[in-house]
């Protein structure tokens, strides 16, 4: 009688492990292919919009009749050429910048063809921008911009992250007491943008107190010394890295400092204090670890969004990163730049929150990959 459920305890094992292989292998399938089709319309979306559905190609073909006319009047003012000629002239030249820009070809057919090449990483070249190097190909403009936006938005959103989450997690130990209510008198200032303070800081920083330059990423001429340089670079990023941080720094605390109190108020906390266990074993046992997941998402997106810079407070600055690019690029109509920052950061976004999904089996043992009981 005892033999029977013994001989079918490994066949069940068995079958519990194949249907558990099988659940993941079918969520991690569908995760992919919807988070593909995410990017597909997201993407095609930015290409849209980069070009108003078509409105930009109007602009761009007549500043080139505009510009075109004037180089031939130019060209021709001394000669005498009849307006006919001038008009063909101007004709041909015209013809072969659109063509140049691809402005020869329907919008319809270039968007799907934007997308084509988006999904395949393979960027192209820009339409009016150029690298530091004379490079028009879209990859050489995007990676010598982005050492300055990590280091802009590196050392800036981390310090803003650790600070944050370690003040609100102090604060919770003592809620009520006269920092935890300086911290929520201060957090309606994070209403004012980056930027905002940006210009503020150069105001008395800059213009009044002249101890800090006004902006750039380093002295001009740029110092030979490799240790000048270094501190020339620090020296520049305090201005718009102080201004990315206070801008959000009281609201962050605040948002965390609410989270941990909400988590610190469960029953089992209570049960644990009751037990004599030491503060800081609850801290981690029993306030930390519920919350990994959600520390563990916000640090991975603050990580992918590195890479969108600080456009507007970028350009304040004069800082040469990818913020600062993408605005220019906005400015210049120049859609292959505007999609190739788009596309990786949309296939940074998707494989972060796909990997996500089974970071959080390992932090939680309570989540199961892809549901499931």
């Amino acid at each position: 009688m005892t033999s029977e459920p013994q001989s079918g305890t490994p066949d069940l094992k068995k079958k519990s492990s194949s249907s558990a292989f099988a659940r993941v292998v079918r969520f991690m399938s569908l995760r992919v292919l919807m988070l593909f089709i995410t990017i597909v319309i997201g993407v095609y979306t930015t290409i849209m919009i980069a070009n108003m559905g078509g409105y930009v190609d109007d602009i761009m073909r007549n500043n080139i009749r505009e510009t075109v006319n004037m180089r031939v009047a130019a060209m021709t003012a001394n000669s005498q050429i009849s307006p006919e000629a001038r008009r063909t002239m101007a004709d041909e030249m015209v013809a072969l910048e659109e063509h140049r820009l691809g402005l020869d070809t329907p919008f319809m057919v270039r968007s799907f063809r934007y997308l084509s090449n988006a999904l395949r990483l393979d960027l192209g070249r820009a339409l009016n921008m150029i690298s530091d190097n004379g490079s028009r190909e879209v990859n050489n403009i995007i990676l010598e911009r982005l050492p300055a936006t990590l280091l802009l938005m590196g050392s800036s959103q981390l310090f803003l992250f650790f600070f944050s989450v370690f003040i609100a997690l102090t604060l919770s130990r003592s809620y009520g007491s006269f920092w935890d209510k300086l911290v929520i008198t201060l957090s309606p200032t994070s209403a004012a943008p980056a930027w905002f303070y940006g210009i503020f800081f150069i105001l008395i920083f800059a213009a009044v107190f002249k101890v800090l330059p006004f902006g750039g990423m380093v002295d001009s001429p740029p110092p030979e010394n490799t240790l000048d340089y270094i501190l020339s670079v620090l020296k520049h990023l305090i201005l718009p890295g102080g201004s990315l941080v206070i801008s959000a720094l009281f609201i962050s605390i605040y948002n965390w400092r609410t989270f941990f109190l909400i988590y610190s108020s469960e029953d089992y906390v209570d049960m644990a204090k009751a037990k004599g266990l030491p503060s800081r074993d609850i801290e981690r046992r029993y306030i930390l670890r519920p919350t990994l997941p959600t520390i563990i998402t916000n640090f991975a997106l603050l990580v992918i969004g590195l890479w969108t810079g600080a456009t507007i407070t970028e350009t304040i600055f004069l800082w040469p990163g990818l913020g600062r690019t993408l605005f220019r690029a906005i400015g210049f109509y120049d859609t292959p730049v505007i999609v190739g920052s788009t596309i990786i950061y949309a296939y940074m976004l998707a494989l972060t929150v796909f990997l996500l999904d089974f970071i959080y089996v390992l932090v939680d043992p309570r989540v199961k990959v892809g549901g499931g009981k």
